[in-house]
């Protein structure tokens, strides 16, 4: 799971402010934080959950404990995994900080120590604003998705991935609310069946044949 803690957004990074990338994850987490670094964050750090299992809330209590001990103007983080889709991890941090957040945003601007934002609702959006240090969780339209540079890329490479196990980090997980009892992959689709005949007219004739006689739905 990645998470994008950052130091001061990106339009004020000239200010000498850090921008770090943190996920809670195993070693195959490495590979999301040289994207991170090679698109712009200074620092990556990575948890090694030292192969315990962890949910939504134990990664956001264990993602809390080390933001707890730095300093933060905002935190960006995405509105959901892509492994569990549970939504939790980023208002989770928020909570165990007590920090505001604001969710699902496609549109934010910064100024007077404080972030607007433009979040989705069902049926519409809404603007909401909070005074930083805050969090706020994506959403698709937010940025112009782009490509990490050859040289970033190449810098990267260089740059240290500072590994914490979770057992360093002083923080308990506590064992996880939700466990997976299985994964299973959804039931193959049937391959698409071309329809044969002479013109529109017999395709259509032998189509509702097949709805009629084989799939006996009409």
């Amino acid at each position: 799971m990645m998470r994008w803690p950052l130091k001061k957004p990106e339009n004020q990074n000239r200010l000498g402010r850090q921008r770090y990338g943190f996920s809670v994850g195993p070693e195959k987490a490495v590979e999301a934080l040289r994207t991170a670094l090679a698109m712009g964050a200074d620092t990556a750090v990575r948890i090694d959950p030292e192969g315990k299992a962890l949910d939504g809330l134990a990664t956001a209590r264990v993602l809390a404990g080390e933001l707890k001990k730095g300093n933060f103007d905002l935190i960006i983080a995405g509105h959901r995994a892509v492994d569990d889709d549970n939504f939790q991890v980023g208002p989770a941090v928020a909570e165990f900080m007590d920090t505001p957040h604001i969710s699902m945003v496609i549109a934010q601007t910064i100024g007077d120590g404080k972030i607007r934002c433009t979040r989705t609702i069902e049926g519409g959006t809404l603007v909401l604003e909070t005074a930083l240090p805050a969090l706020i969780t994506t959403q698709r339209g937010l940025n112009e998705p782009r490509y990490a540079s050859l040289p970033g890329i190449m810098k990267a490479k260089k740059k240290p991935i500072d590994t914490r196990p979770l057992s360093a980090t002083g923080t308990d997980p506590g064992d996880p609310m939700v466990k997976i009892l299985a994964l299973r992959l959804p039931p193959e689709r049937k391959r698409g069946r071309v329809i044969d005949g002479d013109g529109p007219a017999a395709k259509a004739a032998a189509l509702v044949k097949i709805l009629r006689e084989e799939a006996k739905v009409i």
